[in-house]
């Protein structure tokens, strides 16, 4: 896919590893090859859940997910966990041709771990996530997978009724409360983007 070419070739220039692939199932099966009696942390994300990455990672990794929590232990336990791993896995709400990556996050583990903390992280990007530029990939990020994700947890916002645009709200549930760029890898850790041609998530 052009597009595809495009945009690894701009994360290779930053310094990103980049890996391409059809589908979810190939990826998913990439990474769980690469992935062996680790801590692995994942961030909230239905790209994740749609991969049926946890349930291949967790045959032979630890993996601490607040989307999957064990008996006893708390959403805060999981994920403060999952900021301890030594892998963090993650999708993107945006990611622009010119490649930059962007996240919206409300408890914001999520753009914390991402940042910082971890030997290496995953990002996970479905075709439906890419947009032409960093103001393009905002404006997604802004008004598309940020309602969609309010309106899949039930939040009671202007954005979760109608899942159509930000409202730039006031609400005590609003969910995009931080908001990460990465316009290129961190220096610290291993940082590999992971695209695929098929929608995933928000």
């Amino acid at each position: 896919m052009e597009r595809f070419e495009l945009i690894g070739k701009n994360l290779r220039e930053k310094g990103y590893t980049v890996s391409c692939f059809a589908t979810a199932k190939e990826a998913a099966e990439y990474m769980n090859a690469q992935i062996d009696g680790r801590t692995v942390g994942f961030g909230g994300s239905m790209s994740l859940e749609e991969m049926g990455l946890y349930e291949l990672l967790s045959e032979h990794n630890d993996v601490r997910w607040h989307q999957r929590i064990p008996e006893g232990k708390t959403s805060k336990d999981v994920r403060v966990a999952a900021n301890a791993a030594e892998i963090y896995i993650s999708s993107v709400n945006g990611i622009a041709e010119t490649g930059e990556i962007i996240n919206i996050d409300g408890n914001c583990n999520r753009v914390a771990s991402i940042f910082y903390g971890h030997e290496k992280v995953y990002l996970v990007v479905g075709e439906n996530k890419m947009a032409k530029d960093y103001d393009s990939a905002l404006w997604r990020a802004r008004n598309i997978a940020a309602p969609l994700n309010a309106k899949r947890l039930g939040m009671k916002t202007p954005c979760a009724v109608r899942a159509d645009r930000c409202y730039n709200c006031k609400s005590p549930e609003r969910i995009c409360r931080g908001l990460s760029v990465l316009w290129a890898p961190p220096m610290t850790g291993e940082f590999e983007v992971v695209l695929i041609g098929e929608k995933l998530g928000y």
